[in-house]
């Protein structure tokens, strides 16, 4: 599963993204990819290019995201391997487990008879073990849809995996209707005062101004505190610091993995007494947590920002009478 990595990822971003030079048909939003009919071309701001053809019918998947655009495209049943199988909320019973990194199953993923393999990277050092698949013959494509900062960028992706299904225009019609859809909920301005987050190892993270969290938040009308403009990596703040946030704050997004306020206040001294703990709302994206430990916003968010954003809005607004797609309030 990837949920943790792109919650640091999304937060941290450790890469400095300049447009890519690439041929094709660009996107809308989305800056890493680009097609030529059926044909992909990925780039990485981490250099290098590939590109893939399709249809293809059997896919493995490194991403639970990825099984989230397939899912929404009717093609999850073409995931044939998968990481972090016991995370998924689409429970792929036809899905091979494929392991991770170091400890990938190449047994498995033989077995399972895949025409391409679909990954991701965080850093600029290239995984170990693209060089074994490539000494198997299975076709590689790095997807870098983590690393876009706009979630319409992000939900685009979709037009990448109809590509793969041979399902282009199905996936172009659901893009229109996401980035129409989230459009028409963005808010004008951002007034209302958010803390985010939980300290993790000690260390708090706040995204940058510019990063995928922050621009969901601001077209909900909030601007997350701390959050420093220009930029897409995460600042690291001190606990005092997120005092003085936690006292300018209506709302606490994102408290990690407390599903109640007496566990938020458990954590440290000095967090039982955050103003915002006693007298503002908190709220977090676990409502469609899976039995295994995963959790829905991750897997089918990136393709439904829309979904993501009209709960936001419907928070912010006070309008919380009703039911939401991913969050839930924290008592």
């Amino acid at each position: 599963m990837r949920s943790f990595a792109i919650m640091l990822i999304g937060g941290l971003a450790l890469v400095s993204c300049k447009g890519p030079a690439r041929e094709g048909t660009d996107m809308e939003y989305a800056r890493w990819f680009s097609l030529e009919g059926d044909r992909i071309i990925v780039s990485s701001p981490f250099g290098g290019a590939d590109t893939l053809q399709g249809p293809l019918e059997r896919l493995a998947c490194m991403s639970t995201s990825y099984v989230g655009f397939l899912d929404a495209l009717d093609k999850a049943d073409a995931v044939v391997a998968v990481s972090g199988k016991r995370f998924l909320e689409n429970e792929l019973p036809q899905a091979q487990e494929l392991g991770y990194d170091n400890a990938l199953d190449y047994e498995a993923l033989l077995r399972s008879g895949a025409q391409a393999f679909l990954c991701y990277r965080v850093s600029a050092v290239s995984p170990t073990y693209l060089s074994k698949l490539k000494e198997l013959g299975i076709p590689v494509l790095e997807i870098s849809e983590h690393l876009e900062s706009h979630p319409l960028a992000r939900a685009e992706y979709i037009k990448l995996f109809g590509a793969l299904t041979g399902c282009r225009s199905k996936a172009d019609s659901l893009f229109s209707e996401v980035r129409d859809r989230y459009l028409a909920l963005a808010k004008p301005s951002a007034d209302i005062k958010v803390l985010v987050n939980l300290p993790y190892s000690d260390r708090w993270y706040v995204p940058g101004g510019d990063n995928y969290m922050t621009r969901l938040f601001l077209d909900a009308g909030a601007h997350i505190l701390g959050a420093v403009p220009g930029r897409q990596e995460s600042s690291v703040i001190s606990m005092e610091q997120a005092w003085e946030y936690a006292s300018e704050a209506s709302f606490w997004m994102h408290p990690g993995w407390c599903r109640s306020r007496s566990q938020i206040a458990g954590i440290h001294p000095l967090i039982a007494s955050f103003p915002v703990l006693e007298k503002g709302q908190v709220w977090n994206n676990t409502l469609r947590e899976t039995p295994g430990g995963g959790n829905a916003y991750w897997e089918t968010g990136p393709v439904r920002p829309d979904l993501i954003l009209e709960d936001l809005v419907h928070i912010f607004e006070g309008d919380t009478d009703r039911d939401f797609n991913y969050y839930e309030r924290v008592y």
